[in-house]
């Protein structure tokens, strides 16, 4: 059994490598263990890119960690040079009592964040490759935009590395364990023990979290690709935001501008549609009758951008059942065990706030970041 590190973080996509980043930076000596290679394609933290926006319709409580991770993803391009987030502006579109409009409004207000709310026809006017009904309007946030999440993943692994983490890939967990005053992780290569565990298992969180009490549900999701006709120039960055649409049935899609060049076009998926899979079920075929559905949805919202299709990929989703994430020290091991878990949906952008408050938990128990939404307590049955 190998010893001597003060943390192992178990999973090193979006939140795991922000944890081992954040723990390194502080002097900690990090073990990060992936299952997969580094950056990969497998989880939730792939397709190219992922919305970022702070008037947010899940919750007003989320603003304060967004304005936080809008400045650690500053500090991250600065610190690694790679390209992260493009501010290309936002839209929330639907009518105006919908969750994704009335929700957005209220974060924009209570919070006192810059927007504009557009009628249909504004929206138009400003924005030509969409045609909302006209009883549509939609909250348009300047700062909203997209992130890289291969590029950011990469990025906090970088740091990991140059603040000394040891980082292992291709290396599975099988089980841990508390040991001693620590715990002890084992793997196929060997085990591994530390003064505390950081356990950020994305999909796998099931397996993996089963006594944490937070039930996660895991969904097949499909991110699709087309060529507008016409070309891209209208889907540019500089003319085209990305939005999250949600029509009178409480469907939402969503979509990106054109940022991979004129073979790349423009990313759209249905938010929340997907069906239950494990991952080791999990069906990575992108099949014509799901094109056929999306493309016909699109059709009238997006004239020219179902246009051709280049390519559908997969993802996964783990999902608690309010939608809301798991953050917090382990309900039956507090002192040694860290957990995050159910991101998926939304939770992309915060990951460098999540780091930090990961690294908080873990070191000192406590973080100064609002983080009581998060807690796995409240799927609890009531007493009695």
């Amino acid at each position: 059994m190998t010893s001597g590190y003060d943390a192992i973080v178990l999973g090193l996509g979006g939140m795991g490598s922000a944890a081992a980043a954040h723990l390194a930076a502080r002097g900690v000596r990090v073990l990060g263990l992936e299952r997969f290679g580094p950056v990969h394609h497998q989880g939730s933290s792939h397709g190219g890119s992922r919305i970022t926006r702070q008037s947010y319709f899940e919750d007003p409580a989320y603003v304060p960690l967004l304005l936080r991770a809008y400045e650690l993803y500053d500090e991250l391009e600065r610190e690694t040079g790679r390209d992260i987030a493009t501010l290309c502006g936002g839209l929330m579109i639907g009518r105006p009592e919908s969750r994704t409009v009335a929700g957005a409004r209220l974060s924009a207000e209570q919070w006192d964040l810059p927007h504009e709310m557009l009628d249909a026809r504004e929206l138009r006017r400003r924005f030509p490759t969409l045609t909302p009904a006209d009883d549509e309007v939609a909250l348009h946030e300047a700062r909203a935009g997209l992130l890289r999440p291969e590029n950011t993943v990469a990025a906090h692994l970088e740091l990991a590395a140059r603040h000394g983490a040891q980082l292992r890939f291709e290396e599975p967990v099988t089980r841990w364990e508390p040991y001693r005053d620590g715990v002890r992780v084992h793997t196929a290569q060997g085990a591994y023990r530390a003064d505390r565990l950081i356990v950020c298992p994305g999909a796998w969180a099931p397996e993996l979290l089963a006594d944490v009490g937070a039930p996660i549900t895991v969904e097949r999701k499909i991110m699709y690709w087309f060529r507008p006709s016409g070309g891209i120039g209208p889907y540019r960055p500089e003319r085209h935001p990305i939005y999250v649409w949600e029509d009178p049935d409480g469907i939402q899609v969503y979509g990106f501008p054109a940022i991979d060049g004129p073979d790349g076009g423009a990313k759209v998926a249905f938010f929340r549609d997907g069906g239950v899979c494990t991952p080791q079920t999990i069906d990575r075929t992108v099949h014509d009758h799901e094109v056929r559905a999306i493309a016909d949805y699109l059709g009238p919202r997006l004239p020219t951008l179902p246009g051709s299709f280049i390519k559908g990929v997969t993802c996964m989703y783990s999902t608690t059942p309010d939608e809301h994430f798991v953050i917090a020290r382990h309900p039956r091991h507090p002192e040694a065990v860290t957990v995050a878990c159910g991101f998926s949906g939304h939770g992309f952008k915060f990951v460098p706030v999540v780091g930090e408050i990961l690294a908080d938990l873990a070191l000192e128990g406590v973080t100064r970041h609002p983080i009581g939404l998060f807690d796995p307590g409240r799927f609890a049955a009531p007493p009695g």
